[in-house]
This record gives structure tokens, C-alpha cells and sequence, in this order.
């Protein structure tokens, strides 16, 4: 059954978010979403058990989204959680309270699973392209690489380290300076180190990041002139200047520079961390940045579109349709350089995840 509204849950580490879209010619278009920052992965006591804290901040946000779920059919939701509900040992005690309180089934998908539709949403929010992507997803207690061409996933990985775990290992009091700051970096690197030559012998073109520390370690390179030349993204020497102005704040609240966000501040010295690792040990100079990550890919699930579309034919179809063109004056070039979403620069702002 395809469904006009559909819409997804993500049961982050780091944030809880709902996105709820409109079905119109097989593409996805955002109609609402929230966020909630539960910071899950900081309630993990060291027996990996969910402490009562974390559990009651996720109930209450579950319910408001459930109260924002109201009405819609179970079949045109799915509700998924990630890494720290993957490890939390007395997950299946709270997993019934959570579904009771959002209203439908949660789903704990595994590290590649995760993987798999963080690439599918990522995907469809890019231009089409025929080279290969790899595709980075700093959540907050793991890290999804995959390579893949179009919406095709071909080489998947999950691995345990995230802006959330890394922040609360190395900067406990959030206080940042060079050896921290190293030693986070470096055991990001021993992790990546266990799938760099596999990663490297597939190769790719295109390095593209996704999802909340990607997006706001962008926003700060940019938003500041720490890129080289002006560069749009991530490179490897705005990073580097990056890192340099964190240890000589001291802390990330101190950081004076504008682009991270309030709720972002606590978890953003891990996502440096790894991210800094992540470019020394894939050999990246620099990486875009894609709208769409997992809660996209859940969506596009749904519909069971997983391979093998381009997003640009449905564009056409809208441009067709909302201005009465018959097919002799398609005009494919200018429609089809949009990309995703490209009828309405607006709706292509697919939030990620983390």
C-alpha cells in the first residue's frame, strides 16, 4: 500500500527526530519534523545499563512526537533506534514503555542496517551522479562509512565511536586541550584503521558527510573563512585551524565563533575528534555535505525504492505538471540539473541525524 503521508522516528544517541512527509510523484517532500536533544548515549552508566534520567527525557519526547503521529496509519510509520538502544543492556525493559509512549513498533537496527538507509537518504538528497560516494554519519555513540554509486550501497560499515561517547570519554568536564583533543583523535584513528584498506581499495570520488556534526562542523568553516580559498564544506586545513582554535579556547562553550548551535556545543568536541581522524586516515582533502540521512532513507524504505531511481525524473514530472508543459517541451537539461528536490529549493532541507 502506498501511502499519501509517511513518516519517520530516529532514536538517536545524541538527538530523538521525527520527520513527516508528503508522497507526490515518488518523491519525499518534508511537511513537518522535530527534534529533541535527549543525549541518550550520555545515560549509559559503566555496567551499559540505561540510567532512569536518560529513559525519562526519551519518554517525554517520544510522546510528544507520538501526540504529532496521531491519526496516521501503523504502516506509514517506522520508528528506529540506533547504537546506544543497540548496547543499553536493559533496552528490552524500556523498549515497551517507548512504544507505548510514541504509538507504534521501534525497531533496534543493526550498525549496518543503519548504515544502509543512511546512504539511501543521503543519496536522495544529492545531485545525481554517476561516480562513487562515500558517505560519513558522526552519530552520537557510532559511526556509519559506505561507499556506493547513485542509491546503491555497495561497501557498509558501522563503527562504535560517536560526537556523544567521544565527549564524554575525553573531555569529561568539557575542557579541551591538546593532549585531550590528541588522544581522542588518535583512538578514532585505531578504529577507522580496522576498514581503511578496504574503504581505500574500493576507492571513491566524492567524500560526503551527513547528519548533525557534519553539518555544524560546515557551518563554522564556512560561516568563519577557515576553508581555504573560500571552500564550501569540509577540508582537511579548515579542520586543522579548527582544532587550533578549540585548544586555545579551551572549551567548546568558549569558542567564539558563530555556526554551533546552543544543543550542539556539549557533543561537538568528539565530532571534531572524529572527524579530524576520520580525514588523516581516508586521505580526504574535502567533503560536501547531504541534507538527507537516516530518517530520509527510512522514508524512501517505506516505499520500498531502494535501488536505481533518479530523483530528477519525478523533478520533471512536477515541472510538467505544475506548468502544463506537454512532453514535446520537456526541456530536461535545466529541470534535471537540479537534482533532488529541484522544483523547490525548500524542500530539499532534509535534516540529518545526530
Amino acid at each position: 500500500m502506498i501511502y499519501e503521508t509517511v513518516a519517520a522516528v530516529d532514536l538517536g544517541s545524541n538527538s530523538f527526530r521525527l520527520q513527516v512527509g508528503r508522497v507526490v510523484d515518488n518523491q519525499i517532500y518534508t511537511l513537518d519534523s522535530m527534534k529533541e536533544p535527549v543525549r541518550l548515549a550520555s545515560g549509559l552508566m559503566p555496567d551499559k545499563r540505561l540510567d532512569v534520567a536518560a529513559q525519562g527525557r526519551a519518554l517525554d519526547a517520544l510522546r510528544r512526537f507520538g501526540e504529532r503521529l496521531g491519526g496516521l496509519d501503523r504502516g506509514a510509520v517506522r520508528a528506529v533506534a540506533t547504537n546506544t538502544l543497540r548496547i543499553a543492556k536493559n533496552a528490552f525493559e524500556f523498549l515497551p514503555q517507548a512504544e507505548e509512549a510514541l504509538g507504534f513498533p521501534i525497531e533496534v537496527i543493526a550498525g549496518r542496517e543503519e548504515a544502509r538507509l543512511i546512504y539511501i537518504g543521503a543519496s536522495h538528497s544529492l545531485p545525481s551522479a554517476a561516480h562513487k560516494r562515500l558517505v560519513i554519519d558522526i552519530g552520537g555513540g557510532s559511526t556509519e562509512f559506505i561507499i556506493g554509486k547513485r542509491h546503491e550501497p555497495q561497501l557498509m560499515e558501522s563503527l562504535y565511536m560517536g560526537c556523544v561517547s567521544y565527549t564524554l570519554r575525553f573531555f569529561p568536564d568539557r575542557r579541551i586541550d591538546r593532549k585531550r583533543l590528541r588522544e581522542a583523535q588518535v583512538a578514532a584513528a585505531k578504529e577507522i584503521e580496522l576498514i581503511a584498506h578496504d574503504y581505500q581499495r574500493v576507492g571513491w570520488k566524492e567524500a560526503v558527510g551527513s547528519s548533525g556534526s557534519a553539518r555544524a562542523i560546515a557551518d563554522v568553516l564556512e560561516l568563519n573563512g577557515l576553508n581555504p580559498n573560500n571552500e564550501s564544506g569540509i577540508t582537511r586545513v579548515g579542520l586543522e585551524r579548527l582544532c587550533t582554535l578549540l585548544v586555545k579556547a579551551g572549551s567548546a562553550e568558549a569558542l567564539d565563533l558563530p555556526g554551533v548551535k546552543g544543543d550542539r556545543l556539549p557533543v561537538f568536541p568528539g565530532g571534531v575528534a572524529i572527524m579530524s581522524a576520520i580525514f588523516e586516515e581516508l586521505g580526504i582533502e574535502h567533503m560536501t555535505y547531504a541534507d538527507g540521512a537516516l530518517r530520509l532513507g527510512v522514508l524512501y524504505d517505506l516505499l520500498g525504492r531502494f535501488h536505481h531511481h533518479d530523483m530528477r525524473d519525478s523533478t520533471v514530472a512536477q515541472f510538467r505538471r505544475r506548468y502544463q508543459l506537454s512532453g514535446r517541451r520537456r526541456s530536461g537539461g535545466a529541470c534535471r540539473g537540479h537534482g533532488a528536490g529541484g522544483a523547490d529549493p525548500a524542500v530539499r532541507r532534509h535534516a540529518g541525524r545526530g
